[in-house]
């Protein structure tokens, strides 16, 4: 068995120049050589309907695959109205099905939140972890990460500026490799 870890990386904003999709890129790059982080995108899945179980919508079956095939998850998000973005809980919910099938049981998880605000996407974050307990998503519990001004963070290209966050976000996934290996369900 390999010891490179597989994690999906679901970013709650839509937005093609997203702060979060940038932080993304950016935890990729500062992973430890034993996390592989991929982007599983969340923009094209249909909203969640049971009716449609029957004849699952395509991409449906694609996001499930994508999440089902990788050994964690890390949700990067913004806030929007105290809570998370409106795809970002699609995903969730579309992983979580069928019942009995849910894609998201037993994988170990981290929450990053990123803000322009001051408070970087708190209430977000832990919305969010509400759900992954349900979802049987052992998350993180430390570092917390919630980064605010994040529309001071980088520069035209997406990289990022500022010395101190990204010393931070390096011992973030730093720990986020830690928790995988520590809780990876064989």
């Amino acid at each position: 068995m390999s010891d490179v870890r597989k994690v999906a990386v679901l970013v709650g904003s839509l937005r093609k120049g997203s702060l979060n999709l940038k932080l993304a890129h950016v935890l990729k790059e500062l992973a430890p050589p034993e996390l592989d982080l991929h982007l599983v995108t969340i923009g094209d899945l249909p909203l969640y309907d049971s009716d449609l179980e029957d004849a699952a919508p395509a991409a449906w079956t694609t996001f499930r695959q994508a999440v089902r095939a990788c050994d964690a998850v890390l949700f990067v998000t913004p806030e929007y109205n105290r809570s998370v973005p409106g795809a970002l809980k699609n995903a969730l919910d579309v992983g979580s099905r069928p019942y009995g099938h849910s894609v998201w049981s037993g994988k170990p998880g981290a929450v990053i939140s990123a803000s322009p605000g001051a408070i970087g996407g708190f209430g977000a974050n832990h919305h969010l972890r509400q759900s992954l307990v349900f979802l049987d998503v052992p998350a993180m519990q430390q570092p917390e990460a919630y980064i605010s001004g994040a529309d001071k963070l980088f520069d035209d290209h997406g990289h990022l500026v500022n010395e101190g966050t990204k010393k931070f976000l390096h011992g973030f996934m730093e720990s986020f490799g830690h928790w995988v290996a520590r809780n990876i369900r064989v």
